[in-house]
């Protein structure tokens, strides 16, 4: 029998979640390109517990990248301009893949492209590892000459994922930008094209420069900022697409505590993204994970999607307009 001041146990939080055609095991990811290609960081943390990994994006052939200085720091957040830096998707293929498939979590392969039709064969050379849970887009890299392109034209965005769909039979994330006007047409595109899922969003264009010196402190000049600094920028593009589409959203720009996942699960994101954060907290993806029960069970939730897009938004409010006094 139960004694009067014993605790019952805490309830069983069922975590899973789903993304289009892609059910992952809890809603917890790593960014691609901000964790390497993902064995790296096994000695930090057991990534047999992640809900995916995103390697960093491959392409077709082989990039050096951009010059350095790659990496600076600003408040909140960072400026990169890596240039897509990898080995190749063959490399990839060949040498990567076998041992991420061996971490015993779901594996997401990011892919970039120079063209709508360079990013199907991509997809249709991955369609070589079923072991594969899925294929990330990246139509929005910032520091990429032409990078962006894709994911800035509702038009180029569709294409490239209606080709990419027709190619392969993982699922596809189309992972978007936030250098936009409006966000909704491309996640419009997105759904259009047959993604299973948008990933909201990928860096804000930014530059940092050294006025004594008199030169941009960036090789590339430019890059993306990520970061605690983007976050807000992150959650306002998730709350427009949740508004006015029906696709499912993995937020990414800014997570870096459980705070940050929970207000993206609430507004309406099925599951994240956790990127820059490891640069300064290795462990961050998995202190998020071990926290997220607790606090689904604080909101009366017994599963994940209980809480997904459960956001308040007054009547009159729904569609805000700034106003600056």
């Amino acid at each position: 029998m139960m004694s009067p001041n014993s605790q019952k146990p805490a309830p069983e939080i069922d975590l899973r979640t789903q993304l289009g055609r892609l059910t992952l095991a809890n809603p917890v990811m790593v960014a691609s390109g901000t964790f390497g290609y993902g064995w790296e960081l096994s000695q930090f943390l057991d990534l047999r517990r992640l809900g995916a990994l995103l390697p960093k994006t491959v392409t077709r052939q082989p990039r050096r990248g951009n010059p350095p200085p790659r990496i600076v720091e600003t408040p909140a957040g960072i400026l990169n301009s890596i240039g897509l830096d990898n080995d190749g998707i063959e490399a990839f293929l060949n040498d990567h893949l076998p041992v991420l498939t061996n971490l015993g979590c779901p594996i997401i392969a990011s892919i970039a492209g120079k063209s709508v039709d360079e990013f199907a064969q991509l997809a249709e050379i991955l369609d070589q590892a079923p072991a594969l849970a899925g294929i990330e887009l990246n139509i929005s890299c910032p520091n990429v000459a032409g990078g962006i392109d894709f994911a800035t034209d509702p038009h180029l965005c569709e294409a490239v994922v209606a080709k990419t769909r027709a190619s392969t039979r993982h699922p596809i994330l189309a992972k978007l930008t936030p250098n936009v006007t409006n966000i909704v047409s491309l996640a419009t595109a997105a759904k259009n094209g047959g993604a299973d899922a948008v990933v909201i969003a990928n860096t804000l264009l930014g530059m940092s420069v050294d006025w004594r010196r008199k030169i941009p402190r960036l090789g590339g000049i430019m890059g993306g900022l990520s970061g605690p600094a983007v976050k807000p920028v992150a959650l306002r593009a998730v709350f427009q697409v949740a508004q006015a589409v029906d696709i499912p959203i993995v937020a990414a720009g800014g997570i870096t505590t459980l705070d940050d996942c929970m207000e993206f699960l609430v507004t309406g994101a099925r599951a994240i993204q956790v990127g820059t954060a490891h640069f300064f907290r290795p462990q961050a993806a998995i202190e998020i994970l071990d926290q997220l029960p607790a606090a689904l069970a604080e909101l009366g939730a017994r599963s994940l999607l209980e809480v997904v897009g459960t956001l308040r938004v007054p009547r009159e409010s729904s569609q805000p307009t700034p106003c600056y006094r």
